[in-house]
């Protein structure tokens, strides 16, 4: 019952009827997170779209200049020295058949999963597993890579993966509502900046149709899509 009203009146003061400038919609959501956590800033983007044509689909990765927030586990599937590179560099887990049984057991104790090529073999045995849940290693992502440092790097601090869903929406987290306000203005900008660079050559008509952004527990607030560049 406090959640909806806290809700209730973090929406009162958003007019639903009313596109924001981004930096007044960072302000309004920052505002409005009031739960005793602190709440991911998110950014969701209506495209003009059909991800079921392979020439439509929008998929990428993007470095957020201020990180996340988000304490990001890295799964990491190599042998030998790699796996020590791994280990070096940070993974949290890694390993090669037996970390696969874990996966095949419903062990997934990691958010990102990066893999050696000459693993390739062994992991998509799992694609079945980690493929719904957005986990699959994949070289145009940099996910399947000899540089496991720099990939392992990446993934921790503040790269995020996005992938149009079926109704064309894209959306990530682009940092906490502890942030300072510049500091989200500059990730919701470079989100926005790697989706814009990502338009397939299928996509016709109006690419960007609709913007919004939210936190964890509060109303969506909608964004004035010319404000996106600044």
């Amino acid at each position: 019952m406090a959640h909806n009203k806290r809700h209730a009146a973090a929406a009162a003061t958003v007019d639903s009827t009313k596109s924001y400038t981004l930096d007044a919609a960072i302000n309004l959501v920052r505002q409005n997170a009031k739960a005793k956590f602190d709440e991911t800033v998110e950014i969701s983007m209506n495209l003009g779209i059909d991800p079921r044509h392979a020439d439509q689909m929008v998929r990428g990765l993007v470095s957020l200049p201020n990180g996340t927030g988000k304490t990001v586990r890295v799964g990491v599937f190599a042998r030998g020295a790699k796996a020590e590179e791994a280990l070096a560099a940070g993974a949290d887990v890694v390993g090669a058949e037996d970390l696969a049984e874990k996966v095949q057991a419903g062990e997934i104790n990691f958010d990102r999963c990066i893999a050696s090529p000459d693993m390739m073999a062994l992991v998509g045995r799992l694609g079945k597993i980690l493929g719904p849940r957005g986990l699959m290693p994949n070289p145009r992502l940099g996910t399947v890579t000899m540089d496991l440092k720099g990939a392992i790097s990446a993934a921790k601090g503040g790269q995020v993966e996005f992938r149009a869903e079926k109704a064309g929406i894209v959306h990530a987290g682009i940092g906490k509502a502890s942030f300072a306000p510049e500091k989200l203005l500059e990730n919701a900008r470079a989100f926005a900046d790697a989706i814009v660079k990502a338009k397939p050559t299928g996509a016709k008509g109006t690419y960007v149709q609709k913007v919004a952004l939210s936190s964890t527990m509060g109303p969506g607030v909608r964004v004035d899509v010319a404000t996106l560049a600044g």
